[in-house]
Parts: structure tokens; sequence; C-alpha cells
């Protein structure tokens, strides 16, 4: 008799710590009874006996999906390869168990369909200048699909766009013409202030009598400092006029 209790408690015992099982702090367990749910298992360890019952362990840290290359066109029918990188975590670990087969692939397939249609609403230009406005947007559309799933989306960014060699060197002249289209104004702007100065220059100049003559002296005085240089003076009009008007005033000699 005392045998038989003693086969029975070892029975016991042994179903029960093969029964013990261990939830990790970042985990929750979905348990099942015959098959059927019967409630999500905390932190720590918790019995499920077997052949009655069994369980599922659901990771709960943030995960990063790496979304592959997808091929996709553009609203201007410019083709582009666009990846990305989606990360996410389990919300409420018994939709992620009851409502889809494997999140993980249903969240990675959900991703690479929803950020081909959404470089295909979008032209090349906002594609490449507002990354962060179309990262939302997919992010909008992933995370109203996998509500359901028990899944919240944290943020999309799109790693790399890849362009068409040819495309590339359309890009690089538009950009060069853009650059020297700007250096053309740029010069053009500062010529007309230049010439509205000189005009400025010359209207002092010639409303003060000597100003013209004494500016052209100074211009000589400049010249001059490199001795290498051979100058050809022009006597301005001024000059020859005031001499002229020097020569009237001379007495008559009788």
């Amino acid at each position: 008799m005392l045998n038989t209790i003693l086969v029975i408690a070892g029975v016991v015992v042994f179903i029960i710590f093969i029964s013990i099982k261990q939830i990790n702090q970042y985990q929750k367990g979905i348990r099942f009874l015959l098959g059927k749910y019967t409630g999500t298992m905390e932190p720590g360890w918790r019995l499920v006996f077997p052949i009655f019952q069994s369980y599922r362990k659901v990771d709960l840290r943030v995960k990063a999906v790496d979304v592959p290359n997808q091929e996709a066109i553009t609203k201007d029918n410019i083709s582009v390869s666009v990846n990305a990188v989606i990360y996410y975590k389990v919300k409420n670990a018994d939709k992620a168990i009851l409502e889809v087969e494997d999140f993980f692939y249903a969240i990675s397939q959900l991703a690479q369909t929803t950020m081909r249609n959404a470089v295909g609403q979008v032209d090349l230009d906002d594609l490449l200048s507002q990354r962060d406005r179309v990262s939302k947007n997919i992010r909008d559309i992933i995370e109203i699909a996998a509500e359901p799933w028990g899944i919240d989306v944290i943020n999309v960014e799109l790693k790399d766009i890849v362009l068409p060699e040819e495309m590339k060197r359309i890009i690089g002249k538009q950009a060069e013409a853009e650059r020297e289209k700007r250096s053309i104004i740029i010069k053009a702007e500062g010529e007309l202030m230049a010439s509205a100065n000189m005009a400025k220059a010359a209207q002092m100049l010639t409303s003060s009598e000597g100003a013209l003559h004494l500016r052209t002296l100074q211009s000589i005085i400049d010249i001059s400092s490199d001795k290498s240089n051979t100058v050809v003076f022009a006597v301005p009009l001024e000059i020859l006029r005031a001499f002229e008007r020097s020569g009237k005033k001379l007495p008559e000699e009788k």
C-alpha cells in the first residue's frame, strides 16, 4: 500500500514538474484547454498540464522588419526600387495568435504591398524630397490594417530609393541646369546693381566741376604703381574745355 502511494505521489510530482512553464518578463502566454482559448498567462512560472492543455508564447518587444527591395512605378511613370524598415510591437497577445496565423509574415507582406501602392501615388520629386510624408502614409495604412491583429505600428522609415542609371543622369543634368540658372540670375543682379552705382557716380562727377579731373588723376596714380604697365592716357573733353575757358579769360595784349 505504501509503495502504491509513493508511486502515485511520484507520478503526481512528475506531472507537476513537467507542467511548469516559464513565461519571461517580455512575454505573455496564450493558454488553450482542449483547443479552446482560456486566458492569457502573465510572466512567471505557470502550470500547463500536458495532453489537456497547450500554450503559445508571444514576444512583446519591439520588432524591426526589414522590407526587401520593391520595384514600383511612381505617379509620373518612373520606375524605382524602394526598401524600408518597420518597427512594431504586439499590443494584444491573444489577438496576435487568434486573429492571424503568422503575424510576423503578415506584417512583412502587408508592408511590401502598401509600400508599392504608396510609391505609386506620388511623383518622383515628392518621393525624394518628402520621405517623411510618404513614410507616414505607409505607417497609417499598415496600422489600420494591423489593428485587428493586436499589433501597434510604431514607425516606418524608407531606407533607400534606387533610381535607374539613365534617370540619375537626367536628374544630374537638371540640377546642373538649375545651378547655372541661379548663377546667371545672380550675375545679372550684380551687373544691375553695379550699373546703378556707376550711374550715380557719373552723375556726381559731372555735377561737381573738376571732380572728373581729380578722379582721372587718381586712376593714373593707381595704374602707375605697377611699372610694367604701359598707360595710354586719353584726355577728357572737360579738361580741354577748362583750358579753353582759361584762355578766354586772359587779357588781350596791346
